[in-house]
């Protein structure tokens, strides 16, 4: 049985802004920043190794850029998902940590980025930048873990059972409520 703060957390505040009922925006949004803060951090590590480095480093700084855009783009829906989320509850307590984290997360690649423009063009990215940039993907793993209990563990923007389970009935016939087939 769905209880109503459950019912609360899975329901949209704005369905054209954080997505539809069972659709939300956010979990799609955040493949941007984690992809390019993963490239990013594989062209810093390519800098340090290559035999012509210059292109991994400017390609590792616009990658932070875009993964820091990608990320403000998935904080605004995601600001819309925490707000669904009943206070008080354990689920709320999880997603503020997650927003935090990001939070912290994508000021330091703020940074990192600002850094990096304002040491002028570089042959291979600095030892900070890349440690910067290897300690900020750990936090995000952090914060991606606790993002993935919000959904998988306490359903936050997931849809409830019923409705879940039009996809496990055989074609043609419809399920009975309470049978498993």
């Amino acid at each position: 049985m769905v209880s109503e703060h459950q019912s609360q957390a899975k329901q949209p505040v704005s369905a054209a802004l954080a997505g539809p009922y069972g659709h939300p925006f956010h979990p799609i949004l955040v493949t941007v920043p984690i992809g390019a803060w993963v490239a990013s951090l594989v062209f810093d590590i390519g800098s340090r190794v290559s035999a012509d480095p210059a292109f991994l480093t400017r390609g590792a700084m616009w990658l932070l850029a875009i993964g820091v855009v990608g990320a403000l783009a998935a904080a605004m829906v995601g600001f819309l998902d925490l707000f669904a989320i009943p206070a008080g509850t354990r689920a709320f307590r999880t997603a503020l940590v997650h927003m935090t984290l990001n939070l912290l997360v994508t000021g330091a690649y703020a940074a990192d980025f600002a850094w990096r423009h304002a040491a002028g063009p570089a042959p291979r990215v600095g030892t900070g930048m890349l440690a910067l940039s290897a300690v900020s993907l750990a936090v995000l793993g952090v914060s991606g873990f606790l993002g993935g209990r919000l959904a998988y563990r306490y359903g936050v923007r997931v849809a409830d059972e019923t409705t879940q389970a039009e996809g496990y009935a055989s074609a043609g016939r419809p399920q009975r409520a309470g049978t498993a087939r």
